[in-house]
């Protein structure tokens, strides 16, 4: 029973291999230790890349189909707000006109003059909301979605860098201890982006899964482990 003790509080060395990309200053492959002790507290000699993933050709098209829409729903807005006129007041061989309406009972029976301040102003903010919103949808998930995934020497440190049209390494970078960032779903589970959760961020970050992950089993018991926080 001693023996079983001894050896259960005795932290287990094992050596995990990662990857490389050739041409590299690194060898195609190299080794380090990792020290998996009771806590599950890590130790790497040299800063590994966990997960990697450009997409700075779909960014870009995301930008430019983005800026299109953007372009495009500013103009209808302006045509709205300049274009449409107030029919309410014209006449016909010296009558005035019947106003036209949608013809449905109810509630659902009002004038359609598409021209009316009403109308103009409404139609002119639901088409400035409509290329706001999706701007606001692109550039939110450009900014959620994850390209590369670093763990520092040491093991205590994570780095998480997003994607960007610009290119790789020009997103944004967080940095944050290895106890405040967290999957909520496992690898294997999520059929097409891996929910990534940093501490004091609300909404997920989200690794695709036709990215590379370098070193599977240091993935699984570092960021890719669940905490609650």
């Amino acid at each position: 029973v001693q023996r079983l003790s001894r050896r259960a509080n005795r932290p287990v060395t094992s050596l995990v291999s990662v990857p490389f990309k050739n041409g590299s200053a690194m060898p195609e492959r190299a080794l380090f230790f990792c020290d998996f002790t009771e806590k599950q507290a890590i130790t790497v000699k040299i800063d590994v890349t966990l997960f990697e993933h450009d997409r700075t050709k779909f960014f870009r098209l995301l930008s430019l189909f983005c800026g299109g829409q953007f372009i495009f729903w500013t103009y209808l807005a302006q045509f709205a707000f300049t274009g449409l006129k107030d029919t309410s007041g014209t006449k016909d061989n010296g009558r005035a006109k019947q106003p036209i309406t949608t013809g449905l009972a109810g509630m659902w029976s009002f004038e359609m003059n598409l021209g009316s301040n009403a109308w103009r102003y409404g139609f002119t903010l639901a088409c400035l909301a409509l290329g706001a919103g999706i701007v606001g949808l692109g550039a939110l998930f450009c900014r959620r979605s994850v390209s590369k995934v670093v763990l520092h020497q040491g093991g205590k440190m994570v780095s998480v860098w997003t994607q960007s049209p610009l290119g790789p390494g020009q997103g944004r970078t967080i940095t944050v201890p290895l106890s405040q960032i967290a999957c909520h779903a496992h690898r294997q589970e999520s059929p097409s982006f891996i929910p990534l959760r940093i501490k004091g961020h609300r909404l997920y970050f989200l690794l695709d899964k036709d990215g590379t992950v370098n070193n599977v089993r240091l993935f699984d018991v570092t960021v890719g482990a669940y905490r609650a926080f």
